[in-house]
């Protein structure tokens, strides 16, 4: 066993004791107030609309959404100056009408704030992204594996990256009959939806590159991984698995940016390097803007898995499992009320509360004793969802 002098071990212990000693978060200024700097998210469409969303740096230990930038002069320009405007959308999304931009020439977006900053990202040139030749689903012992192919005779993609929108059913547990309305209980008017649909953007960067091969080929990249007992696998499964070609400068930024935030943040992992992109301020050359804005066409492929389709082994739960058995609100009364009575609960009913009544419960006689209930999240899947059905269901 290695052993150290005494003085050396003391040192240590000390060390020890005082970084044990300090609990207190430490957030420098420099992170709690930092620099209000644009970020720029998006590409420019070469066969489709182009949406970039606009929104500024904040804080840190903030715990609000990026501020949007609003009302901006947002528009796409070539080298000799011809501009395509992009109209202001909500939450600073700009959108642009559907545009074909031409290949034989280099683009960029502009952007004028409202409070008179001129920004622009470099001219790029138009990469034509190839067709998905497949996606396709693997149950593995962890779960469902999304899987795309894709190649390019032409030799000329070489840099990819995947993203997908997600789309599941929800079912909820209970139907209820009863509805309390103004201090009574009544027959439910207008029934709670017995189906909804939940969404989802995906959020973990996706990227693969073929420079090392001798094709440009794409087999087998696992875009997506849903654990075996998933919820949005209980009924019915949808992803839209859409696919970029980068350019090698666009690919080293998302490379960049993964290696950023997936770091764990230990003593040993590779330290956060800057991460800036190909967006500058013209009118300020110093003022840092972040973002990287290419101009390529986009791709798309959609799969569905439906529960059947599973092991049916697997253990997928609803995401309602907290939501059984349903609670009993007994009535405030010594005596049955009279049917269909003004009933005083234990203000389980009461519109703060959030709890809705499910169906009566009755006693010996029968005698109506109270009401099954359960909060609003168990009973009404329009907190999880929404009840538009999707056009492509």
């Amino acid at each position: 066993m290695r052993t150290f002098p005494l003085s050396i071990g003391r040192s240590l212990i000390w060390c020890l004791a005082l970084l044990m000693g300090c609990t207190d978060s430490y957030l420098p200024e420099a992170l709690e107030s930092p620099p209000n700097y644009l970020v720029v998210d998006g590409f420019l469409n070469a066969q489709g609309v182009t949406t970039v969303r606009l929104s500024r740096t904040y804080a840190v230990d903030s715990k609000a959404v990026a501020p949007a930038e609003l009302r901006a002069n947002a528009f796409i320009e070539d080298e000799a100056g011809a501009r395509l405007g992009l109209r202001e959308g909500v939450a600073g999304a700009y959108v642009s009408a559907p545009l074909v931009l031409d290949p034989a020439k280099k683009y960029r977006l502009r952007v004028l704030t409202q409070a008179g900053q001129d920004y622009a990202s470099e001219f790029v040139p138009v990469k034509l992204t190839p067709p998905i030749d497949a996606v396709a689903w693997r149950a593995t012992p962890e779960g469902v594996d999304v899987l795309v192919d894709t190649h390019d005779d032409q030799n000329a993609s070489q840099y990819y990256r995947w993203d997908y929108e997600e789309t599941w059913e929800i079912n909820p547990p209970y139907r209820p009959n009863v509805e309390y309305v103004n201090g009574q209980m009544r027959d439910i008017v207008v029934p709670y939806p017995t189906i909804c649909w939940g969404s989802a953007l995906s959020t973990a960067i996706q990227i693969d590159k073929t420079t090392a091969l001798s094709q440009d080929v794409v087999s087998g990249f696992r875009v997506r991984r849903l654990a075996r007992t998933s919820e949005r696998l209980t009924s019915r499964y949808s992803v839209l698995v859409q696919q970029h070609a980068l350019t090698k400068e666009e690919y080293a930024y998302w490379e960049l940016l993964r290696k950023n935030t997936e770091s764990l943040g230990s003593l040993f992992d590779p330290q956060p390097a800057q991460l800036t992109g190909n967006v500058r301020c013209l009118s300020a050359p110093d003022q840092l803007a972040l973002g990287f804005v290419s101009a390529h066409s986009c791709t798309e492929k959609r799969l569905f898995i439906a529960r059947q389709e599973l092991p049916q082994e697997w253990d997928v739960r609803t995401g309602y499992e907290g939501c059984l058995p349903p609670d009993t609100v007994y009535i405030d009364r010594p005596n049955p009320p009279i049917p269909n009575p003004v009933v005083i609960l234990y203000g389980a009913f009461n519109p703060l509360s959030g709890n809705l009544p499910i169906e009566p419960v009755y006693g010996p006689g029968p005698v109506l004793q109270g009401y099954t209930a359960k909060s609003r999240d168990c009973i009404d899947c329009r907190t999880r969802g929404t009840t538009v059905r999707p056009t492509f269901w």
